[in-house]
Formats: structure tokens, sequence, C-alpha cells
């Protein structure tokens, strides 16, 4: 088996759940632990933070993603609202994750297993969907720095679902005037995972097809 294959498969199931790790790219962020005291009513800056979201048509990017471990891996993700993406890995990971809009799916090539779970039900449903119920579930965690906004959502009522933060950095090139920077998952057993993304493009051509995939399981098995 692939050593990076084997690395991340632990990793990559988690993903649909995982994940939460303060630290922008060279900008100091204030602790977790600090940030508990600061559970608020939706504010400003979150109004700002979501409006950013909503702002991105389309984005293709690319990202390293870290483990809790710290194990490391980079790919391509490419967004398309709404509730499109694709985590496409390097190639030493035989492994692809795709949101077409109600689910996502993580298809293993290497053990050809195929696994999907509502959107709905996964952090990513924050960034996906950002116009459903983020405001309700989202608190600024305060970062020390006016440039960069820190938004903490999580459903309380479902803390099966784990918990996202979103990491938006001031950039006037960027629609809504906020970039994406990272985020941070965190499942119910404390597993983290954490995405950054740098060399962003907006508004690429993105064709439906990108969110398509090859099965891998045999005929008999397959169901999409």
């Amino acid at each position: 088996m692939n050593t990076n294959s084997n690395t991340y498969r632990t990793a990559l199931r988690a993903l649909p759940w995982a994940a939460l790790a303060l630290g922008v790219c060279g900008v100091t962020v204030a602790p977790v632990a600090a940030a508990a005291q600061a559970a608020q009513s939706p504010s400003p800056e979150v109004d700002r933070a979501i409006a950013a979201l909503r702002a991105v048509s389309t984005l293709r990017a690319d990202f390293i993603q870290t483990d809790r471990s710290g194990q490391r891996i980079a790919g391509v993700v490419t967004l398309k609202r709404p509730g499109r993406i694709r985590f496409e890995y390097e190639k030493s990971v035989p492994m692809l994750i795709v949101a077409d809009g109600n689910a996502l799916t993580l298809i293993d090539y290497e053990v050809k297993q195929v696994q999907r779970w509502p959107i709905k039900n996964s952090p990513l449903g924050a960034l996906l969907d950002p116009s459903r119920d983020v405001a309700r579930f989202a608190r600024l965690v305060p970062t020390g720095n006016p440039d960069v906004l820190s938004v903490e959502v999580k459903d309380p009522r479902h803390p099966e679902y784990g918990m996202i933060t979103l990491i938006m950095v001031r950039k006037a090139a960027a629609p809504g005037g906020y970039e994406l920077n990272s985020w941070v998952a965190l499942d119910s057993q404390a597993k983290r995972t954490t995405i950054r993304l740098a060399n962003h493009q907006y508004g690429v051509a993105v064709p439906d097809s990108t969110f398509s995939w090859r099965d891998p399981r045999p005929p008999a098995s397959a169901h999409r």
C-alpha cells in the first residue's frame, strides 16, 4: 500500500466532520481557550464573513491539508455554488472528495470503496451553503488582528456534525473584500483537519462535469 495513501486514509475519511486549528500564514491568532469567553450573537463581522462567502461564485485554489499528527498533503480544490466542491489530491493519494450539491462523497480508488454523507450533516455545509442557518450557529473568535476574521460554526443540537472554523483575511481583490484563507474542522471525537488555501482564482469557468467521478466499485455494488 502506498505510504501516503495509508497515512491519509483515516484523515480523509474524517474530513466530512473534521478539523480546527487557528493559525493563518504568519498571522497571530488568539488561542481557542480565550475565544470560549467570546460567545456572542451574530455580529457585523460574522455578517461580513458570510457575505464574502456568498460572493464567491466559483473558486479554484491550491491547498495543503494537515491532520492532527502534522502530516501534510497537497492538492487542488474547486468550488462552484451552490453546494459543489472537489478535492483532488496529489497522485500519491488515490482518493477524491466531491460534493454535488446534496451529498459529500469520498472515493477511495485503492480499495475500491465509496462513502457518502449528506452535506447538511457536515461542517462543510457552512462553507458550501453559507446561506443556510450559518448566522444562527456562528460566532466570532477574536484574533487580535483587524484584518482577520475567525468564525466558528457548529450546531449545538447536533454535536455529531462537528465544528468548522473559517479564517477570512481582508483582501480588496477578493469577492466581498475578504478571502477564505483556511478552515479547520473538528469532529465529535476531537479529530482535527486543517485546510489552507493559496493561489486563489475567482470567477473561473467550472463545468458541472468537474463534480462527476468514476465509480471504482464492481457494477453490481455501485450505487450512486
